[in-house]
């Protein structure tokens, strides 16, 4: 387990993304002033917190979620352990989007099923958590996953298993991290149908299998990179849409497209008409059908990627609730839910997703309508609310 030795601004930013928090709660729950919160941001590991705040920090470590204090050790390792690249205005004469220029990015990979009554099982080994942007109640458990930095298990009440996958990789090429997207969402559905099957044990009736998840969606945070202001836009546009350069004929034999191409896409600034943009002075976003790519400014006004992961796994979960809805209705099964999961409770986390709150900042609100409008969840939700009796 890697320890804290000296906290610096580094790690004081790292503990407040993982514990989701804004840079006011952040120094509420310190008990300090939001103007260190922003000292530490802006100076990074120059500046080094005397011992009385080295104090308070372990203090907030020790008693985060275990899921949080995980999250923070396998991100302060991956720091430690690769160092951080140059950005591109460091070095003005680098090869803007050249492949063999790599790039730091963190995947979060979200696994939907729905399990139905047999997911009690698992919901009985987790913990609780605190509920998302939807108030879904659920619970989590940390499993192994053989190349995941973190693997979280949820279990929601509503009969949905999500896995959440978070895997940092340092590719050459944006090529290369599709080739690597693509090749790997078959094995990780896959593995986590097996996992949900040992999980859920006797609970699965007739000793069937628990079904995997029918896809994967990606949420990648771009870290530091070699692209100028003039293309970054490009290579977000690349990394929400990855199939432009990859050749998926044989699922089984992904294959990357010539390196050209993706300097070609480069070269006329390549734009997918269907990606919705979220960007704003100190962030930019995309999302898009198969996923979502954000690069954040350090900043405090910044949106943690924890702020799009925790509403991707509501979202995701009610896209998988809803399908399943749906594979009764086109299987010619009456569509009844659960007391409790009818049409008044998808009424409800419609309204829930789709109503800004009453403190919400304009970056949350569109990148939450970015998100919804590119799932098309919403409708989703409105189809399957017609289907089910009152």
């Amino acid at each position: 387990m890697v320890t804290v030795e000296q906290w610096t601004g580094v790690e004081a930013v790292l503990l407040q993304s993982v514990m989701r928090m804004s840079v006011r709660g952040f120094a509420e729950r310190l008990g300090i002033s939001p103007r260190t919160v922003t000292k530490w941001r802006k100076q990074g590991a120059s500046l080094v917190c005397v011992p009385e705040m080295q104090q308070i920090l372990d203090t907030a470590l020790a008693t985060c979620s275990p899921e949080a204090r995980t999250a923070f050790f396998t991100r302060l390792a991956a720091l430690n352990g690769t160092g951080s690249l140059p950005q591109a205005h460091q070095h003005p004469g680098m090869p803007a989007g050249a492949p063999g220029q790599p790039f730091q990015v963190v995947s979060h990979k979200f696994l939907p099923a729905y399990v139905g009554g047999p997911l009690s099982a698992a919901w009985q080994q987790a913990r609780p958590v605190p509920e998302g942007p939807a108030r879904l109640e659920r619970r989590a458990l940390t499993v192994a996953h053989p190349t995941a930095k973190v693997a979280t298990l949820y279990a929601y009440a509503c009969g949905v298993a999500l896995l959440h996958l978070e895997q940092h990789q340092q590719p050459a090429s944006i090529t290369d991290l599709a080739v690597w997207r693509y090749r790997t969402y078959l094995d990780d559905r896959a593995w986590t149908g097996q996992l949900l099957t040992r999980i859920l044990g006797t609970a699965l009736p007739d000793e069937r299998p628990a079904p995997a998840p029918g896809y994967v969606l990606s949420v990648y945070e771009l870290g530091a990179h070699p692209w100028n202001a003039s293309i970054l836009p490009t290579a977000m546009q690349l990394l929400v849409t990855p199939s432009v350069l990859v050749d998926r004929r044989d699922p089984a034999n992904i294959r990357g497209l010539a390196p050209d191409v993706e300097a070609h896409l480069f070269a006329t600034s390549w734009e997918h008409p269907d990606a919705v943009e979220f960007s704003g002075a100190v962030s930019m976003g995309l999302a898009g059908w198969s996923g979502i790519a954000y690069h954040p400014l350090p900043t405090e006004q910044a949106l943690t990627v924890m702020e799009i992961v925790d509403l991707e796994l509501d979202v995701q979960t009610l896209w998988a609730l809803s399908a399943h809805i749906q594979a009764l209705l086109e299987s010619g099964q009456d569509p009844v839910m659960p007391q409790g999961y009818g049409r008044p409770y998808l009424a409800a986390t419609y309204s829930r997703l789709t109503q800004s709150g009453p403190i919400e900042t304009v970056q949350h609100r569109l990148m939450r309508k970015a998100i919804l409008a590119t799932s098309e969840l919403p409708e989703r939700l409105k189809a399957a609310q017609d289907v089910l009796l009152p």
